[in-house]
């Protein structure tokens, strides 16, 4: 049965791209859901919305000369609800509240231990990093 412009089919979210989604539909058709035709506001990242293998319905809007279809979800009225992000966590604060009964002496020498395992770590790392190679009086 070949789809037609207009008709509202099922499909299932293939893939998903920074601009849409692939949704494979019934006789194993893929089509395209832009990004602006997930929701009927704006849409920065489509992956809060779909994920893979969700099941949607999705209305075709067109099919070019070279077979490629375009599909909407707000078309078909489907409604998305934006998926909650997790709970940020603050893992400094732990850190900054070890420091915060700290006296200015006892604060500047933890800063200056810190800095010098950093420029150790710093050294180390580009000291791998130039290979090893021959030195003059390796020869």
């Amino acid at each position: 049965m070949p789809f037609q412009v207009g008709s509202i089919v099922e499909g299932m979210v293939t893939s998903i791209a920074s601009f849409g989604a692939f949704v494979q539909l019934p006789e194993g058709k893929t089509g395209l859901v832009h990004i602006s035709e997930v929701a009927d506001h704006y849409v920065e990242d489509i992956k809060q919305y779909l994920k893979e293998k969700d099941k949607v319905k999705v209305k075709i809007i067109s099919i070019d000369s070279k077979g490629k279809i375009s599909l909407s979800l707000k078309q078909a009225g489907t409604r998305l609800k934006k998926a909650s992000r997790p709970i940020e966590i603050d893992w400094e604060a732990e850190k900054r509240e070890k420091t915060k009964n700290l006296s200015f002496e006892d604060r500047m020498m933890k800063f200056l231990r810190d800095s010098d395992e950093k420029q150790q770590q710093l050294k180390k790392s580009q000291e791998s990093k130039r290979g090893g190679g021959f030195r003059r009086g390796d020869y």
